[in-house]
């Protein structure tokens, strides 16, 4: 058996601010859409061209708090060819949550709190 990894979910409080995050971030647009014929949900997935894997956004419409992360300990990971480009820009967003220059990668966080590894292209 094979098995080959397609997208992974994260529930979101406001899908509009986190599509224009994922996309000014990371260059993430939107490739397909669901939303439930009683308005409960509305699930994106979003992606660039440089992979197959895709995230999906779902927002659920009777969530009345914020998710619990717990303590934030998994995150998804981008390679990133402009290093110092990419630091620059989520820099000016406002957005770097972690560094750790001994490992030569830093964290963004999402509008919802979830983490995002830059690591260079080595």
């Amino acid at each position: 058996m094979k098995f080959k990894m397609v997208h992974e979910n994260y529930n979101v409080a406001d899908l509009d601010k986190s599509l224009a995050f994922y996309k000014e971030a990371l260059g993430l647009t939107e490739t397909r859409r669901k939303e439930a014929a009683d308005g409960s949900y509305i699930i994106v997935f979003v992606k660039n061209e440089e992979t197959d894997f895709e995230l999906e956004l779902t927002w659920m419409r009777d969530m009345d708090r914020p998710y619990d992360l717990g303590d934030c300990e998994f995150h998804l990971a981008f390679r990133v060819d402009d290093f110092e480009a990419a630091h620059a820009h989520h820099q000016e967003m406002g957005c770097i949550c972690f560094e750790n220059p001994s490992m030569g990668v830093y964290f963004i966080q999402d509008p919802d709190g979830y983490w995002l590894e830059i690591i260079p292209t080595r």
